[in-house]
């Protein structure tokens, strides 16, 4: 099977030099149609950047740079502002992490929805409109139709985000990415957005490449993991894998935080990952983690450490993989 999206050796710098910042670096994965990527780690790795990388969407002052990356086998490493612009919406769609701040307060439901569509297809505004009620009714809004005319101010949290949803689904893109679209949420509505999502996307074939820190959903809904700490990848593998064997002492770590039902008790203190993410500002040398690490020795803080191939889609940036096993249990 040929891949949908693959994106080799991405770095994101702010600034230049030895004052520069680095947050996304030598970052690299594939995804096939109908899977879902998790790319999971804490506030801070590079998630959320590298995603908007992939949209063409960083922020001022920042400049990224790919080994390469293909979309449908399409190369966009280097493509232009207007073609990334024909793109969005249309084969590649995001769906951010607020959507109080993504939609703009001064235009209807309606206008945002129907507006990429009309760009990319040519159609009616008539028929835009057709299109947004049958998305809408389709995630689960009823009355598509008097939503159009609504603001997202009257709209709650859970409704705005199914608009996010419906929205990036107007053109039935190739591949969509989710920035912690369900952040803001409460637990139960948290639970009827990735349900909506699997749905969709066995409906229509789409890649997912969804970014989260909570590694509940992350078991819920990934095919495949990227965990990602201070810029880099540091351990890939199947949801199984990940859970059932973590091979990164940084994974092991944020799997040892989670209060297992049944096995935490009241009152326990909870496992903490102790020091801080390092400052990512030049060439930080060896492992990232090893300030951090309980298994770290004299070699961590050496030459950078790669990903090494542990298996099929299996790696980690550890120099003591295969050496020693996970001591944390974790999620069944």
């Amino acid at each position: 099977m040929s891949a949908l999206a693959e994106v080799t050796n991405l770095n994101i710098e702010f600034g230049s030099g030895p004052h520069g910042t680095w947050p996304v670096r030598d970052v690299s994965f594939s995804l096939n149609p109908g899977e879902t990527l998790c790319i999971v780690g804490e506030s801070g790795s590079g998630k959320s950047l590298t995603g908007l990388s992939m949209m063409g969407l960083l922020p001022p002052g920042a400049r990224r740079r790919f080994g390469e990356y293909r979309l449908l086998g399409q190369s966009l490493a280097n493509a232009s502002d207007r073609h990334m612009e024909d793109l969005r919406g249309k084969d590649l769609a995001m769906i951010f992490q607020e959507p109080m701040t993504s939609l703009n307060p001064s235009f209807t439901i309606g206008d945002q929805l129907t507006e990429s569509y009309r760009r990319h297809t040519g159609a009616t505004r008539r028929a835009a409109q057709d299109r947004a009620v049958e998305l809408l009714e389709k995630v689960g809004i009823a009355g598509g139709r008097n939503r159009l005319r609504q603001y997202p101010h009257q709209l709650s949290g859970g409704l705005r985000q199914r608009v996010m949803i419906a929205m990036a689904l107007m053109c039935n893109p190739k591949l969509i990415i989710a920035d912690e679209p369900t952040t803001a949420l409460d637990v139960t509505v948290q639970a009827q957005i990735l349900r909506l999502l699997n749905s969709l996307q066995e409906e229509y074939g789409m890649g997912l490449i969804l970014i989260t820190h909570d590694l509940g959903v992350v078991a819920k809904v990934a095919d495949k993991v990227a965990v990602m700490y201070a810029g880099q990848i540091v351990e890939t593998g199947t949801v199984a894998e990940i859970f059932g064997s973590p091979q990164h002492p940084y994974t092991e770590a944020l799997l040892g935080c989670i209060p297992l039902l049944g096995r935490t008790r009241s009152g326990e203190h909870l496992r903490a990952i102790p020091g801080t993410v390092p400052a990512l500002h030049g060439d930080l040398g060896g492992c990232h983690f090893r300030n951090r690490c309980d298994y770290a020795r004299p070699a961590c803080a050496g030459q950078p450490i790669d990903l090494r191939e542990i298996g099929a889609g299996r790696s980690a940036r550890c120099i003591l993989v295969g050496d020693h096993q996970p001591r944390t249990e974790v999620l069944p």
